[in-house]
């Protein structure tokens, strides 16, 4: 294997799979999660990190005021709970991580601690938490809240729940399951103690009441985009999830998430950043820009792409014209998704930014095989590591026949050039396998 491989993960989310297209296999009613299993046993073959489950809370009414676009399209819904389905992969696999997301609004910390130990535990250590605060007022209101509070008050919140559910995990000792037949003895109680939690916006006595975990805590996944969720990540996540922008961008990024970790007191090399890239595949570079341009002129492109930004920021996008440039934007969503769509200073029309979102910002992977590989490879040797989060093509829906390019076509290339995991540790949590270069 090369001095330099990068880690692979992929973004996906408990929601209909490919149903609109040739070769769907009768896809849109995946709720039994067959077809997911399936595509993590494929993921696994080809030696991914993990697979990110991601959620949110609502249906959105953000495009035009109503929910006609997201569900006519099936865009931010219908969408599964999670858990279930990442202990079902975590079942039926044996080396592949698997990251289910949470929202700190929604899960009480007791709670999303002593589920997060049982899906460690059902995934044998391979479980992970994507930490998300939610950005969407809507989502808030099914939770009996009028709005969120403000991202920065989100986030300071976060950092203590977070605090909060780490003492929940360590408050059974090392050596606290002893499990002693000759003294009829399961668990030390002496090792096993109250946290008596008081902090500013949560409190819990504790402890947890489900046995310790093989990592002891999940990995911690995180997207941080603002300049606060940076911080939060930086100090906080195993791996981020990042947006792909121009080259220059994904160096900086990196960079800047780096040195907030160094100057936080943690190791930047304990962090993985993975930038969320939608290849497009072809058995020659014609073939693969046919399918690009397939997509794009699809007439219900625009719609889809902008009803998506307009669910995960709260800004209808219905009401800008889509040939004439943005105005500068802020948001209490989602900011760093606002940011890396708007470009701004860049002069480009919402028509054109919007079909930026095809490559997800990142040029050069519209191509064979072997020619994504090789981009892939030039674009990591330049911003210093860590990866890739594959995900579908912005307005399609996920499909056996793209997991299958993906995994039996782009994996293999990267391997051939030493860029890509051939192997797995035995044994390895997903933590470690994080860690492993």
């Amino acid at each position: 294997m090369s001095a330099k491989p990068f880690h692979l993960g992929w973004f996906t989310n408990f929601a209909v799979d490919e149903w609109t297209r040739p070769f769907t296999g009768g896809g849109g009613d995946p709720w039994d999660g067959g077809f997911y299993i399936d595509m993590a046993k494929a993921m696994e073959r080809a030696c991914f990190d993990y697979i990110m489950l991601e959620d949110t809370l609502m249906i959105s009414e953000a495009y035009g005021g109503n929910t006609e676009m997201y569900l006519k399209h099936n865009i931010m819904g219908p969408k599964a709970d999670p858990s279930p389905l990442a202990a079902l992969i975590g079942a039926n696999t044996s080396h592949l991580g698997v990251v289910a997301t949470f929202s700190t609004m929604a899960y009480p910390p007791f709670m999303l601690a002593r589920l997060c130990s049982t899906l460690d535990n059902i995934c044998r250590g391979r479980f992970g938490w994507n930490i998300v605060t939610t950005g969407e007022d809507l989502a808030a209101q099914n939770f009996g809240m009028e709005k969120l509070p403000p991202r920065q008050l989100r986030y300071d919140m976060a950092d203590e729940y977070v605090e909060l559910v780490k003492q929940l995990w360590a408050s059974w000792e090392p050596g606290a399951v002893v499990r002693d037949p000759a003294t009829g003895t399961y668990a030390d109680h002496t090792r096993i103690k109250p946290i008596n939690f008081k902090g500013t916006y949560y409190s819990s006595r504790g402890p947890l009441n489900c046995a310790p975990s093989p990592q002891g805590r999940p990995a911690f996944v995180q997207a941080g985009g603002s300049p606060r969720g940076r911080e939060f990540a930086a100090m906080t996540a195993d791996s981020i999830i990042a947006p792909s922008m121009g080259v220059a961008g994904l160096k900086a990024y990196r960079d800047d998430v780096r040195a907030r970790a160094e100057a936080g007191g943690r190791n930047p090399d304990d962090i993985k950043v993975l930038f969320v890239v939608a290849p497009i595949l072809g058995e020659t570079e014609a073939e693969a820009k046919a399918k690009a341009a397939r997509i794009i002129e699809a007439p219900d492109y625009y719609e889809k792409t902008l009803a998506l930004v307009a669910a995960i920021t709260d800004i209808d996008f219905s009401t800008f014209d889509l040939d004439a440039p943005l105005p500068h934007l802020t948001t209490n969503g989602e900011q760093g998704s606002l940011d890396a769509f708007q470009q701004s200073g860049s002069g480009k029309t919402l028509r054109q930014l919007c079909a930026d979102q095809l490559s997800r910002g990142l040029d050069g992977l519209v191509g064979t095989p072997d020619q994504v590989a090789e981009r892939m490879g030039e674009v990591m040797a330049e911003v210093g590591g860590d990866g890739f989060l594959i995900t579908r093509p912005f307005t399609t829906n996920i499909s056996r026949q793209y997991i299958n390019e993906i995994c039996e076509g782009l994996v293999p290339a990267l391997q051939r050039r030493g860029l890509a995991r051939t192997r797995y540790t035995p044994g390895a949590t997903l933590r470690q396998t994080l860690r492993e270069f």
